[in-house]
């Protein structure tokens, strides 16, 4: 539906299961979407097929479910791939177990995937893992990469700075401190490095996020973004959190 709806890129959160399959589920556990117990890293893709990915799944806090009982499938990355060759993916590493970043890497390179995804982790040890198994791929800075380059540019030590992804994904504000504005934007694509925000939803916030540059963001409900700030045609991903 988001395809349709003109998203070009999907945002999704990788795990490896407990036989080596890559699957595309947000939460570490089962439990929020499909109603059962058990963690992701536990559990082998067969019993992850036997779930219903749809049974939680709500618009109207609880009172309908209209994906329960219809057939909806916890997928493997393989199976995306496939399904869209033409669309942009933001792969979000969980490192649960280990091996996440040499398996993804590998089907990547299966697949011929290798220029069409960003890969991103907030975890530094995973995104330097990936980076060294797939040193053509894309990346997105790490948290600590974040902090380092915010602080960096609070303290005006930029000089010789080299950054260390293409892509800066971060929230718009983390607590109550905000990470995203026009300065640390402008920043940014100094060293040409692109910022996409994540997870916006209301339109009055992503119209002020594009009038400062932005080149991406990532929302919940694309339907809404491309109704309402459909004129700046930005790059819109959706974001699986709610929703995987």
């Amino acid at each position: 539906m988001a395809r349709d709806l003109g998203a070009r890129y999907f945002e999704m959160d990788i795990h490896l299961t407990a036989d080596g399959q890559l699957v595309v589920i947000h939460d570490n556990s089962v439990a929020r979407t499909t109603g059962r117990r058990g963690r992701v890293e536990n559990m082998t893709f067969e019993d992850l097929r036997k779930l219903d990915a749809g049974f939680k799944f709500s618009t109207d806090y609880g009172r309908t479910f209209p994906f329960r009982d219809q057939g909806v499938q916890i997928p493997t990355l393989d199976e995306v791939l496939t399904l869209f060759p033409d669309v942009g993916m933001t792969l979000e590493l969980k490192r649960t177990r280990e091996g996440v970043e040499e398996a993804v890497a590998g089907l990547l390179a299966r697949r011929g995937a290798l220029s069409r995804v960003i890969v991103a982790s907030h975890e530094h040890d995973t995104v330097s893992r990936f980076r060294r198994a797939a040193p053509t791929v894309a990346t997105s800075f790490s948290k600590d990469e974040v902090r380092e380059f915010l602080i960096r540019l609070r303290d005006d030590d930029l000089s010789g700075y080299e950054p260390p992804g293409a892509f800066f994904q971060v929230p718009e504000y983390k607590g109550l401190r905000r990470v995203v504005s026009k300065p640390v934007i402008d920043a940014v694509h100094a060293f040409g490095v692109e910022v996409h925000v994540w997870t916006v939803n209301e339109p009055v916030h992503m119209r002020r996020l594009l009038d400062w540059g932005v080149d991406g963001i990532m929302t919940d409900d694309p339907a809404r973004a491309f109704a309402d700030v459909v004129a700046f045609e930005p790059v819109v991903a959706v974001d699986s959190s709610h929703a995987s």
